[in-house]
């Protein structure tokens, strides 16, 4: 219960495995909010709510079932937009299967628009 980040993607990876439809995560925090809308807009799960319980709140997500891994990057690794290639590599299966997670200046974003936009970041995480 260290890392909220980290617990909430091993329990999305777990219960994609196990072939659940929905799953809570509890607690969570802005991040994994975050997290959750750029997981949505790639389609790796469904809709989520937030809800909150008075112990630092839960996010009630409906999967998609196209969770193969995810997790997190420790440490939180600088790149810079050149170096994401090196990364998506050493973190991703394939080129252009999956997603490296940033966090940017201008928020948290895919390393595709990243890349469209010519900056770099702080990695956090990984699916596909």
């Amino acid at each position: 219960m260290q890392d909220v980040l980290n617990d909430a993607l091993l329990t999305l990876r777990h219960a994609d495995s196990l072939g659940k439809k929905d799953v809570v995560l509890a607690p969570v925090s802005n991040l994994v909010g975050a997290v959750l809308g750029i997981l949505k807009e790639n389609g790796y799960v469904g809709d989520f709510s937030y809800e909150e319980n008075g112990r630092g709140g839960s996010y009630r997500v409906s999967l998609s079932r196209r969770i193969n891994a995810c997790g997190v990057i420790k440490p939180r690794l600088a790149v810079g937009m050149r170096e994401l290639e090196r990364f998506e590599a050493r973190f991703l299966p394939a080129q252009d299967f999956g997603l490296l997670i940033l966090s940017t200046n201008n928020g948290l974003m895919t390393q595709k628009k990243s890349r469209e936009l010519g900056i770099g970041g702080k990695l956090l995480a990984y699916v596909y």
